[in-house]
């Protein structure tokens, strides 16, 4: 070897190691752990609620209706409690309007009328 090309390795400092601060392990290690967590209760959610139509076979059907004509002095709220005595009659009323597509829920007599059985 000539004298030009020689290097002594013994005099090389060794690497410095990096040091993180408390903010940079944070930011290091609590960032993506937080993001993964995220993403985790996201897929989780997401395959513990599956969408679904309904919850019964009844609700599938769709409902049920008979035709009636309006007598003279007949309401919808007479109707509607003749209908079904059971249930809230501004329910059965806003049924019988979507049914009959009832424009301001006008009714006259002698109109027929699909209402709800039930």
């Amino acid at each position: 070897m000539s004298a030009g090309t020689f290097h002594d390795f013994r005099s090389t400092p060794a690497p410095a190691r990096i040091r993180l601060t408390r903010r940079g392990r944070m930011v290091f290690f609590g960032i993506p752990a937080m993001l993964l967590v995220a993403a985790l209760l996201s897929l989780a959610g997401f395959l513990n609620s599956p969408a679904k139509a309904s919850d019964s076979q009844a609700q599938l059907q769709p409902p049920v209706a008979v035709s009636v004509t309006v007598q003279p002095g007949q309401s919808l709220w007479g109707i509607a409690g003749a209908a079904a005595p059971e249930r809230d009659p501004r329910d059965v009323i806003a049924e019988i309007i979507e049914l009959n597509d009832l424009r301001g829920g006008r009714i006259q007599p002698g109109q027929q009328l699909f209402v709800p059985a039930g």
